[in-house]
C-alpha cells in the first residue's frame, strides 16, 4: 500500500475491514454490502482490508472464508486485499512522528502500577481512565532499558464531536477519552492507530461500520487531528438483533455466509434481505440489484437495531426462486451440490446428462420451493436409484389393490407411442374412468411408485420428464 495515496476530489472511497478470526458472519456481510452499494451508488470505489494483526487468532482459512463469502454474495472489490499486518512499519512510523511532534509520549507505567490505579478507581466507584504521570515527565527519568508504550497526548478538556451520517451529532467529553496506547511495549501498533493510518493511506473518505465502533470514532478522530489529516465521514449503522430483540447469536442465525449458501439461499435473495436490515426505501421490500444501487444512500439507514427473521428470509428466497430463470437455478444447484451431503454423486449425474431433465422439471419444482435444498429434495426422484425406497406414506399408498391397478396401467403406458405429459395424463384418466375409480386413487399410487414419495411436482409431468424406460421400470419394480 502506498503511504502517499491521494484521494481524487469528491471521489467516494469506502472499505470493508474484517478480522480473519472466523467466517464472514451475517453482520459483517451486511456491512460489506452497505459499503459496496454506497460506492456503486456514488460512482466510487470499494476496497478490502484484512485486519490481521492478531496473529494468534488469525488464520489463512478464515481469510479464504471471508473472500469466498464476499464472492458468493457477488461483492467485488478494487485491487488486491490489503493486509493490515504488513503495514506495521508504516504504523510505527506514524507513532514516532507523533512522538517527535509532542502529540504522543513514552509511558513507563508498569503493569503493577496500572493494576493499582484500576483498583483505586473501582474502590471510588469511578470509571477507570489512565492518567499517566509520564504525560508531563521527561522520558530520561526512567530507568535505562525500562519497557514503555507510546501513548497519544489527548486533550483533557472540551469535547470531541462526531458528525455521524446515521447517528447524528454525538459528543464525547475529552476527559473520558484517555491517552490511548499507539504502540505497545513490544513495538506492535494498536488497533486504533492501525485503522487510522490505513484509512488515511488508502484514501478512505467514508467509514461505514457497526455502531459498536462509535466510541472508537472519537478516539480515532483525535489521532487524525494530531496528524493534521482529514477526518473521514462517519456512518455507524445499527446492530442486528434476533426476532426476540436480543443481540443476534447463533440460535438466531448469526452464522457464516457459507452456511446460508449451504442451506440453499440465493445470493441475490440474501443481498435483498440484508439491505432491508436497517435500510429502507419507502415501503419497498423487493429490489433488483440495479434498484439497490440507484436508491441506496446513508440517509436511508435507521438508528434502531434491525431484527433478523428466518421466515421472512425464506419467503423472500422463495420469491427469488420463482422468478429466476430455470437455467440459472440449475447453475445455482450445480454450484451448491459440492457443499451438501451426497451432492458429488448428484453432480456427476447432472454432468452425465441429467442436467437437461432437471432443467425440464424446473417449472414444476420451483413453484413450491423456498430454498435450493428444497428444490434438490423435490428433484430427488431424478437422481434416485432403482429400486426406489418408499417413505411411510408412499408405502401405504401401494396396497394390494393399488399394485393390481398399476400392473394394468403399466401395460397401457408401455403401449403408448407419444410419451408426453398430455398423452400420459389421458391414459391414466381413461383408465380411472373405465374402472370407475377416482383419479387420485390411481395417480397417488403411481406417484409413490415413480418418486418414492407421496408428494411431488405434477405426476404426469414427472413421468414425461423421467422418460419411458426409467418410468416403466420403476412402475414394474412396485408391481412384481
Amino acid at each position: 500500500m502506498n503511504a502517499k495515496t491521494s484521494k481524487a476530489q469528491n471521489q467516494v472511497r469506502v472499505r470493508f475491514a474484517p478480522s480473519p478470526t472466523g467466517f464472514l458472519h451475517i453482520g459483517g456481510a451486511r456491512t460489506a454490502l452497505f459499503n459496496w452499494l454506497y460506492a456503486k451508488a456514488k460512482g466510487g470505489t470499494f476496497v478490502l482490508r484484512i485486519e490481521d494483526t492478531d496473529r494468534k487468532r488469525n488464520s489463512e482459512e478464515a481469510v479464504n472464508a471471508i473472500l469466498e463469502g464476499l464472492r458468493w454474495l457477488e461483492l467485488d472489490w478494487e485491487g488486491d486485499p490489503v493486509s493490515q499486518f504488513e503495514q506495521a512499519d508504516r504504523h510505527r512510523e506514524v507513532a514516532k512522528e507523533l512522538l517527535a511532534k509532542g502529540q504522543a509520549y513514552k509511558c513507563f507505567l508498569s503493569a503493577q502500577e496500572l493494576t493499582e490505579m484500576r483498583a483505586k478507581a473501582e474502590a471510588l466507584k469511578q470509571p477507570f481512565r489512565v492518567q499517566s504521570p509520564w504525560r508531563d515527565r521527561d522520558a530520561n527519568e526512567a530507568s535505562e532499558g525500562a519497557p514503555f508504550v507510546i501513548r497519544l497526548r489527548a486533550p483533557d478538556e472540551g469535547t470531541t464531536l462526531i458528525k455521524d451520517q446515521v447517528q447524528g451529532d454525538v459528543s464525547f467529553p475529552n476527559k473520558d477519552l484517555d491517552d490511548l496506547i499507539l504502540l505497545r511495549s513490544d513495538g506492535s501498533p494498536t488497533y486504533n492507530l492501525a485503522v487510522v493510518v490505513d484509512d488515511h493511506d488508502m484514501g478512505i473518505t467514508h467509514v461505514v461500520r457497526g455502531v459498536d465502533h462509535l466510541s472508537n470514532a472519537a478516539r480515532q478522530t483525535l489521532i487524525y487531528q494530531s496528524m493534521n489529516w482529514s477526518v473521514p465521514t462517519w456512518a455507524h449503522v445499527p446492530l442486528i438483533h434476533g426476532p426476540d430483540g436480543a443481540k443476534l447469536s447463533k440460535r438466531h442465525g448469526a452464522l457464516g455466509v457459507e452456511a446460508y449458501r449451504d442451506m440453499g439461499y440465493l445470493p441475490g435473495a440474501l443481498r435483498n434481505y440484508l439491505v432491508r436490515l436497517g435500510w429502507s426505501h419507502g415501503d419497498d421490500e423487493i429490489f433488483t440489484l440495479d434498484q439497490m444501487i440507484e436508491w441506496f444512500d446513508l440517509d436511508g439507514i435507521g438508528k434502531s437495531p434491525a431484527r433478523f427473521d428466518f421466515d421472512k428470509l425464506a419467503a423472500l428466497n422463495g420469491h427469488y426462486i420463482r422468478h429466476s430463470e430455470d437455467r440459472d437455478l440449475v447453475s445455482h444447484i450445480e454450484n451448491l451440490l459440492p457443499f451438501i451431503e451426497g451432492g458429488d454423486a448428484m453432480l456427476e449425474k447432472l454432468e452425465g446428462g441429467m442436467g437437461e431433465k432437471l432443467l425440464a422439471s424446473m417449472p414444476g419444482l420451483k413453484e413450491r420451493a423456498k430454498t435450493l435444498t428444497e428444490l434438490i429434495d423435490s428433484a430427488g426422484y431424478l437422481f434416485a436409484q432403482r429400486p426406489l425406497t418408499l417413505n411411510k406414506k408412499a408405502a401405504k399408498l401401494l396396497h394390494e389393490d393399488a399394485r393390481k391397478n398399476l400392473s394394468v396401467l403399466f401395460l397401457k403406458l408401455e403401449a403408448l407411442d407419444d410419451w408426453t405429459n398430455d398423452s400420459i395424463e389421458n391414459v391414466v384418466r381413461t383408465f380411472a374412468q373405465e374402472n370407475d375409480l377416482k383419479l387420485g386413487s390411481v395417480a397417488q399410487p403411481l406417484r409413490a411408485a415413480i418418486t418414492g414419495s407421496n408428494v411431488s411436482p405434477p405426476i404426469f409431468e414427472v413421468i414425461a420428464i423421467l422418460g419411458r424406460k426409467e418410468a416403466l421400470l420403476r412402475i414394474k419394480d412396485k408391481t412384481d
